[in-house]
């Protein structure tokens, strides 16, 4: 359970950060809900039984990050669960280019969004969770970044999300290492084909069924399927894991 915790989980109006908001919530926390647009971070909050709270947050503005978090803080008395969701949306344009064929703009934007939105919060929520050791709640906190398969495995496209991603996993583990006796745990998932809205909907009828085909399991996957997951690593069912990858892409990628 995560009762009494507090949660933040970036790009959380849809897809996996919308389900794992959704799942936070069930298990008993209070849900910090953030979009670059209040609207839709309103109306996805509104949709979720529990305590959840919407905020408008852009990754990108460093300063806007901090500011946000220490008011988040202020609000709440503690931050204990960060969820690095936030991805440049799916671009067909700089998805088809090849590797040669990717301009550095290409680059920047996705990384902008993906690498350093994650370095953004991440260094923005460490100093609370290390506070959270001194306090009264002896306990740290859970940051938990959101990569893909690509990044461990490579891909023939994408290369833009493939570079922004593998540098998500090398920021888990510098945070596990470093932040490992402050009681602070950090994970990356890294989720195969799974059916959001982003990706689901952007394929034809050939994609999509060429794609189900490629793991052992010949299904996309559910993004509940993700976010129970999310959940499960951010309890203190994992209290003795830390900097894993967690692959969830029904047997595709095997380590």
């Amino acid at each position: 359970m995560l009762k009494d915790k507090i949660a933040i989980v970036t790009g959380a109006s849809r897809g996996l950060g919308f389900e794992i908001s959704k799942q936070l919530a069930k298990r008993g926390a209070t849900v910090i809900m953030c979009s670059r647009s209040m609207a839709r971070a309103d109306n996805s909050a509104s949709r979720i039984e529990g305590k959840t709270y919407p905020e408008r947050l852009d990754v990108t503005n460093a300063q806007g990050v901090a500011e946000f978090m220490r008011l988040v803080a202020e609000r709440h008395k503690h931050i204990d669960i960060l969820i690095n969701n936030a991805g440049y949306p799916f671009d067909r344009m700089i998805w088809n280019k090849s590797f040669h064929e990717v301009a550095e703009e290409d680059l920047e934007k996705v990384i902008n969004v993906d690498l350093k939105g994650t370095f953004r919060l991440s260094q923005a929520a460490i100093p609370f969770m290390i506070k959270n050791v001194s306090s009264s709640r002896g306990a740290g906190g859970v940051i938990i970044n959101i990569a893909s398969t690509p990044a461990i495995a490579g891909h023939m496209a994408g290369a833009p999300y493939s570079i922004a991603k593998s540098g998500v996993i090398a920021i888990t583990k510098h945070i596990a290492l470093e932040y490992g006796d402050k009681n602070i745990r950090a994970y990356t998932l890294a989720p195969g084909n799974i059916s959001t809205e982003a990706t689901f909907a952007s394929m034809t009828i050939t994609e999509r069924k060429k794609a189900a085909m490629e793991n052992s399991m010949k299904r996309w996957g559910d993004p509940r399927e993700v976010a129970t997951i999310a959940a499960s690593v951010a309890s203190e069912d994992f209290a003795f894991a830390t900097g894993n990858t967690i692959v969830i892409d029904g047997g595709t990628v095997m380590l």
